[in-house]
């Protein structure tokens, strides 16, 4: 498998880590790539045992977070309750996962930035919730292997009204424009290096961010492409600026974030993610997802 190379207490921990914490969201995937390793030493208790890894199995259920407003990796839907209520592509893998290690998964979710919060605080062992690489989360996480790279269609990109679609097509038109984008995600950190003019503005989820773009709040809102797509099928008032982030290779696939220093779980969860990719279950797990957001919406075709 060829490796890339490298080049979504708590109120204070998230503070903290708000600094540091940069989402991104087929038929076809490329072989999942290997991120950074670890430049961090085990504790004592990790390098005797498989530290978290050990009381997951003993407990019978893997705890995860995710932000279940990411459609079609994860999302809601209203027709059913509980945990089956969270769907799509990345809890279809939190399941393979669970099953992988012999356990149950347990969906706890969060707003975006606190599932990063939760795991760097160890507070839960892992968050798949459509992350991207960036070399502040490989400071403060274990990062996965790459994982689903296909045509989910990763790419940032900024919904607008389709009444401006005129308007803003050129990255000097957002001067002084209100833009929202999710905090502690990749769209937010690109709207503040590549349009530093513009005015960011952090929104709890995505779809509170589609009502502050719909009702004037804001005058743009940034997204992964796949989801916009998902977006803009249930809502034809808005469209995509022809202008695009310039984005590199690192941030071109998704990576699950694990607190840092428990390797062993790390190791697991590579080795579910490789399985998965060599039964060709990624692009089967979109195709499933988008159908059922589309149900969900109410845009079946």
């Amino acid at each position: 498998m060829k490796k890339k190379p490298f080049v979504k207490v708590l109120s204070l921990a998230l503070a903290a880590i708000t600094l540091f914490v940069l989402c991104a969201c087929g038929t076809g995937a490329s072989s999942p790539a290997a991120g950074p390793v670890s430049d961090v030493a085990p504790t004592e208790a990790s390098a005797a045992s498989n530290g978290v890894l050990d009381e997951i199995k003993a407990s019978g259920e893997l705890h995860i977070t995710l932000s279940p407003d990411f459609a079609p990796m994860e999302f809601i839907d209203s027709s059913k309750d509980g945990q089956e209520q969270y769907v799509g592509l990345d809890v279809f893998l939190a399941k393979y996962i669970a099953d992988y290690i012999g356990v149950e998964l347990v969906i706890e979710p969060m707003s975006f930035d606190a599932c990063q919060t939760a795991v760097y605080t160890a507070s839960v062992p892992m968050s798949v919730s459509g992350y991207v690489w960036t070399e502040e989360r490989a400071e403060s996480y274990e990062i996965s292997d790459y994982y689903y790279d296909g045509d989910n269609k990763i790419e940032p990109v900024i919904l607008i009204r389709t009444a401006d679609a005129e308007k803003y097509t050129s990255s000097e038109d957002f001067n002084g424009v209100d833009i929202g984008a999710q905090n502690a995600s990749l769209q937010m950190q690109l709207v503040t290096s590549q349009l530093p003019d513009a005015n960011p503005v952090a929104v709890g989820d995505v779809g509170t961010g589609v009502l502050e773009l719909q009702n004037g709040s804001i005058e743009a809102l940034a997204v992964a492409k796949g989801n916009a797509e998902i977006i803009m099928d249930a809502n034809p008032d808005l469209v995509l600026c022809p202008w695009e982030f310039t984005i590199t290779e690192e941030t071109e696939a998704f990576v699950i974030l694990i607190t840092k220093g428990e390797t062993a779980l790390l190791n697991v969860v590579n080795e579910a993610l490789a399985k998965a990719y060599s039964e060709g279950m990624y692009g089967a797990w979109h195709d499933e997802a988008v159908a059922l957001a589309k149900v969900v919406n109410g845009t079946e075709e």
